[in-house]
């Protein structure tokens, strides 16, 4: 990256009056990607209401790293990180543009750990099967940061609130999981009957929601002491993660408001929380 044209983004990056939001987004299946159903419509609708960013930072479930990361790429590559779906599915391409002078000033927000410049992830479907939808023309750029899987829930929400400052310089900051994400439970027969959920799993998604309705964003540190569907919800911890980066980056003033608040096939959520 020459001096010019980091000169030329950090100056892009001026204040605004408009502070973004950050959204949490349960994107669930990967056919979600492709498929025009109630949750990917939300998220156009989602696209349109937004003022328009100048870039998109993602949190994704599916980036599991030792370290953290950030890609800072010209030209991230779409990856097709899932199998057993249709080819539909894998001849998707989305063509977001990347920003090596966003991936810099991110990197250089962060000081409590050092933020490797990464040239060889992509975008994985946890980003680009829901940004297509609300960015379809893939005219804004979008970037990745890496969920360090070797440190605690702690870490993550106290790594968000170092890059907060980008939500003022035209930055929407996605964190894409699933609250509730056991598949090994899924009743496939059910897949398809609307918001069906296991009795654990309901209770797991209105816990959730009072909790960050209330901003009681330790409780949700701490999930595991939650209540004991916490371990049913949540048995890895890798899709609830991103939920814990824009807890991070929540503002006080912020308004929350929950969308696509739906069970899928017993054990997963789509439930989804706008911050601001």
């Amino acid at each position: 990256m020459s001096l010019h044209n980091f000169r030329n983004w950090t100056d892009s990056l001026n204040e605004e009056d408009v502070k973004h939001p950050v959204l949490f987004i349960g994107h669930g299946s990967p056919m979600n990607g492709i498929e025009d159903n109630e949750f990917s419509r939300t998220w156009a609708k989602m696209g349109e209401q937004i003022a328009k960013p100048k870039a998109v930072l993602v949190i994704s479930a599916h980036w599991l790293t030792r370290g953290t990361h950030i890609t800072a790429m010209d030209e991230p590559k779409t990856i097709h990180d899932f199998g057993g779906f249709p080819q539909a599915l894998f001849d998707v391409q989305y063509p977001a543009k990347g920003s090596p002078e966003l991936a810099t000033t991110t990197a250089n927000l962060i000081t409590s750990t050092n933020v490797g410049l990464d040239h060889d992830w992509g975008l994985d479907h946890g980003t680009w099967t829901v940004v297509r939808h609300m960015y379809p023309d893939a005219d804004i750029s979008v970037l990745q940061l890496s969920i360090d899987y070797n440190k605690p829930p702690q870490y993550h929400y106290e790594l968000a609130k170092e890059i907060a400052a980008l939500r003022k310089k035209g930055v929407l900051i996605i964190g894409s999981g699933n609250m509730v994400h056991n598949l090994r439970m899924i009743d496939w027969q059910r897949l398809n009957e609307p918001n069906y959920g296991f009795d654990w799993a309901i209770e797991m998604n209105a816990i959730f929601k009072q909790k960050i309705a209330n901003g009681n964003h330790q409780a949700l540190i701490d999930y595991e002491t939650l209540n004991k569907g916490a371990k049913l919800a949540i048995p890895t911890p890798d899709h609830y993660y991103p939920l814990l980066y824009t807890l991070g980056l929540q503002d006080k003033k912020d308004e929350i408001s929950f969308f696509n608040d739906k069970l899928v096939g017993g054990s997963l959520n789509m439930t989804s929380v706008k911050f601001g």
